[in-house]
């Protein structure tokens, strides 16, 4: 149906809201990660076992795709509604077992469960800690379906707006609501749509930067597939409130689903006549369709962006004129990320003081994160701006794995910083984070522990940086590519002394001289990794030793026999089968054929194996052994809960129960 007015969309939204919801419904995750792992295979498997013992939606029992529900660490997941028991490591061969026990019967599968001690979603730790506004749909909504949006509050900002506020009305709520750009700038949205508001020209544009590139982010991609139609609606109030008839999401190519969900998405609305001409009787058409880009990083920067979606290269151009005056077709733009526009319905239907409400008084609403890397649970999460880095590392994420002392964490992707645990109170807002040398970027934080190399880790997001820079001004080009092979050469033992006083200066000059955003940041990985570890770009440099045991050639690997238990994983890991030992009892490493891979120090859950300086002394090796002994947590935090020899009860080189059954812990 068309819909011609608000009040016939206000009457469609409460019939649907009012309409008997389904007995039962099993949830299947319908994130990135979990569709990697087969959840489109196990949904259908689901759907068939229903089909096979003749059950329908005539008795309310359902099995459908939904947006990730987060814990990624335990995909494939399916969630059960309206008992809450959240299922890991779900397989096909589950299936059978799920229809009859659960969907038909209402009862957990406890071999299944996530955690078995907090059983429902909202008993787990791992949930508890957040605050989800924009992601609140994951998990009770089928992300293509227009029916399950209205029915959960969709387009009820857009049916006040038209009906009560008036452009003027949406942009000023939007302005008071203090909303913050979330691609990384941070930069006041009401500000932005002032100024196109404002700018001359009767052709006007909106934009989505859906172009996400940070490794280990899927931020904006969860969104997208997860609930396209909040980042619509918001796009349409923008349109409305600046006067654009016109918009343009912007997707990277290796999103197919993205885009996929997005287009489906935008035909619904425009069957409803939520899109296209004359909505809602106001007078008002906008029309809006996907960008596929190139999977060129930089075009996550607004003018190589808009280049890319008039059909040239993706290069950034100087800034002299704003994009807010002459952006796309050089007329007035307004570019927002597609995480910003997901939140303005929800300022606009709630208002800005409620908004002001969560987060900090300069950095209101909430975030969507991802944390990855050397963290027992990685996912998606969204919590109150300000909040600190270590409610999401150890209390989200529940700290470092089994053996391992927290290091650092990189903040805001490859253009971020890297933080120690000394900052680990430190608020997670814009401003900061500027201020401790990292930034926000998407959201994205990856979890180092203490076998990761800082030098390395700055090797790696320079490497990726160079790769991906678009090569139009000489400090970026040629900058990037000698502060590499600098690195590299630390890296590979081949240092020279100097070599990080040459980097610092290499850096801070790039982020002076470069054109865009991508070369002014390119330096802070880098940066912040020298300024909080300096002393292993020494040790690299002058000693050619790599205390992390990363940098293959630049250590020894050795094992502490007073914290090995003799479990047998380093022997195992081995690639020379120069390890010894037997079962529970410590073991050895006979040096002579040994490549210092170091395959035994990444593998060992007890803190026992380590990286030693080439030439050491016995006597400096037992005083360390002795140390470790004496405090094997010293350079962590306790929390970690590194297993000592009398807490093993099991062999640990035998597999977990299927589920994991730590989820949240």
């Amino acid at each position: 149906m068309r819909l011609l007015d608000p009040s016939g969309l206000e009457a469609l939204r409460v019939a649907l809201a009012g309409a008997p919801a389904p007995k039962r419904r099993l949830w299947v995750c319908g994130g990135p990660g979990c569709l990697a792992s087969g959840a489109a295979k196990i949904q259908a498997a689901l759907a068939a076992e229903v089909k096979a013992k003749g059950l329908g939606d005539g008795v309310g029992l359902r099995t459908d795709l939904t947006g990730c529900l987060g814990l990624c660490e335990m995909g494939p997941m399916v969630g059960v509604e309206p008992e809450g028991y959240l299922y890991g490591n779900v397989t096909v061969e589950d299936c059978r077992e799920l229809v009859s026990e659960t969907l038909l019967a209402g009862l957990p599968v406890g071999r299944l469960l996530a955690n078995p001690d907090n059983p429902t979603r909202s008993e787990q730790p791992f949930y508890q800690s957040q605050t989800q506004l924009i992601t609140k749909r994951f998990g009770k909504t089928i992300p293509g379906s227009i029916e399950d949006y209205l029915k959960t509050g969709g387009y009820a900002a857009l049916g006040l707006a038209i009906s009560k506020l008036g452009p003027l009305g949406v942009a000023e709520r939007v302005e008071a609501s203090g909303l913050r750009g979330r691609g990384g700038g941070g930069f006041p949205a009401g500000r932005k749509w002032a100024s196109c508001r404002l700018a001359p020209g009767t052709a006007k544009y909106v934009l989505a930067n859906g172009d996400e590139g940070d490794p280990g982010a899927f931020m904006n991609r969860s969104l997208m597939e997860g609930d396209p139609f909040s980042i619509i609606e918001g796009m349409t109030l923008g349109a409305y409130a600046v006067g654009a008839s016109r918009g343009f999401i912007y997707v990277r190519h290796e999103y197919p689903i993205s885009v996929e969900r997005l287009d489906g998405a935008i035909k619904e609305a425009e069957k409803m006549g939520l899109l296209g001409h004359n909505i809602l009787g106001s007078g008002f058409s906008f029309n809006l369709s996907t960008v596929e880009g190139g999977g060129a990083f930089v075009c996550g920067e607004s003018t190589a962006l808009m280049a890319s979606i008039e059909g040239r290269e993706g290069q950034p151009r100087v800034k002299y004129v704003r994009s807010t005056e002459k952006g796309l077709w050089d007329c007035p733009t307004l570019l927002q990320n597609v995480e910003t526009w997901a939140n303005v319905p929800i300022i606009v239907e709630r208002g800005p003081e409620w908004f002001k409400s969560k987060g900090t008084k300069d950095n209101p609403g909430t975030k969507v994160f991802c944390l990855v890397g050397q963290v027992k649970y990685s996912g998606l999460i969204e919590m109150p701006l300000g909040s600190p880095i270590r409610t999401l590392v150890f209390g989200v994420g529940g700290g470092t794995k089994p053996g391992r002392r927290f290091k650092a964490v990189q903040i805001g992707g490859p253009s971020g910083g890297c933080l120690p645990y000394s900052a680990l109170d430190l608020p997670l807002d814009f401003d900061s984070l500027s201020k401790a040398g990292a930034i926000m970027g998407s959201g994205g934080l990856i979890v180092m522990d203490d076998i990761s190399c800082v030098v390395d880790v700055a090797r790696y997001f320079t490497g990726f940086l160079m790769g991906e820079s678009c090569g139009k001004c000489a400090p970026c080009r040629e900058g990037l590519t000698l502060i590499y092979r600098i690195l590299d050469d630390l890296c590979q033992g081949r240092g020279r002394e100097g070599d990080s006083a040459v980097l610092e200066k290499l850096a801070t000059n790039l982020a002076r001289t470069a054109l865009c955003g991508l070369g002014q940041s390119a330096g802070n990985p880098l940066l912040s990794t020298m300024r909080h570890f300096g002393e292993e770009y020494l040790e690299h440099e002058l000693e050619g030793f790599c205390r992390s045991g990363r940098c293959q050639g630049l250590f020894w690997p050795d094992i502490n026999p007073n914290l090995c238990v003799g479990c047998g994983s380093c022997l195992a890991a081995c690639p020379t089968r120069v390890i010894s030992g037997q079962k529970k009892e410590p073991h050895r490493i006979d040096l002579t054929g040994c490549v210092s891979c170091g395959s035994c120090i990444a593998i060992c859950r007890f803190g026992a194996a380590k990286a030693i300086r080439k030439g050491g002394s016995q006597a400096a090796r037992q005083a360390d052994h002795q140390a470790d002994l004496a405090d094997p947590s010293k350079d962590a935090p306790k929390t970690n809960n590194i297993p000592t020899p009398q807490s093993v009860t099991k062999d640990p080189t035998q597999p977990a129960p299927k589920g994991g059954g730590q989820a949240g812990a």
